[in-house]
């Protein structure tokens, strides 16, 4: 497989074989298990003693003559905490059982305690079928709506520039009408969730992949190690990935051994 390799000031110099390791058959189910068992998902639930705190423990008693019980009031037998009470009348509040102000969760989500097993084979393949599927004009087009076709992908420039505005110069000539997928845009949720912990949403944005001693760093777009990278940074498949031309030396260095 071929691609457009990139100068330094984002101009085409001439055509670059990929390595091997783009020509690998992709495997979406086996990422998508990899990605589900790597725990990139936060746990969610309901702390286990949540609304059960409350001084309400069993039932009422509706039995005669019985000390705080309900005999004659016409209420039901939910757990309840008492208020206030004067003498033998009580102000009491339904407490505990689900439904219930302060109560618990009646059938919350669980947290799930034993983590997913997946073989290292099965790494290795999904591993592989993430980064082929950078070069995959289908599943790039796919993971990103606005892009109806691209032409040169994943785009591999020779090396980084050392200024920032040299390095956003070369990505606007190289990706051109999609730039606008490159730069990471951070917004404002709109709805309830600011108020839930979630405030702001941004897109990826580009993954830059350099070697391991190239030492540029951009704010802007994300920046890994070719030896860094992880099935988080390619999930879903399809991401706009630039590679360095070194980075592509050491990732088929990497599949070999």
């Amino acid at each position: 497989m071929k691609t457009t390799l990139y100068d330094i000031k984002g101009t085409r110099k001439s055509e670059i074989t990929l390595p091997k390791l783009f020509d690998n058959k992709i495997r979406q189910d086996i990422a998508q298990k990899y990605f589900e068992a790597a725990k990139f998902f936060h746990p969610y639930s309901h702390a286990p003693e949540a609304g059960k705190h409350h001084s309400a423990s069993g039932t009422i008693s509706h039995k005669r003559h019985d000390w705080k019980g309900h005999y004659g009031k016409g209420i039901s037998r939910v757990p309840r905490k008492t208020m206030s009470r004067r003498g033998t009348q009580f102000y009491w509040v339904a407490a505990e059982v689900s439904g219930m102000r302060g109560g618990r969760r009646s059938h919350g989500p669980r947290v799930i305690s034993r983590a997913l097993k997946i073989n290292k084979k099965e790494v290795e393949l999904a591993m592989n079928s993430a980064l082929a599927a950078t070069a995959n004009k289908e599943l790039v087009a796919k993971r990103y709506s606005s892009i109806e076709k691209i032409e040169h992908v994943p785009a591999v420039i020779e090396s980084l520039p050392s200024k920032t505005k040299d390095f956003f110069s070369s990505l606007k000539s190289i990706f051109g009408p999609v730039f606008y997928l490159v730069l990471q845009n951070k917004i404002v949720r709109a709805g309830k969730g600011k108020a839930r912990g979630r405030k702001y949403k941004s897109n990826s944005g580009l993954l830059v992949v350099k070697a391991s001693d190239e030492k540029q760093k951009f704010n802007g777009v994300d920046m890994k190690l070719a030896s860094e990278i992880e099935i988080s940074d390619l999930y879903p498949l399809g991401r706009l990935t630039l590679y360095t031309r070194k980075a592509l030396d050491e990732l088929s260095k990497e599949v070999a051994e």
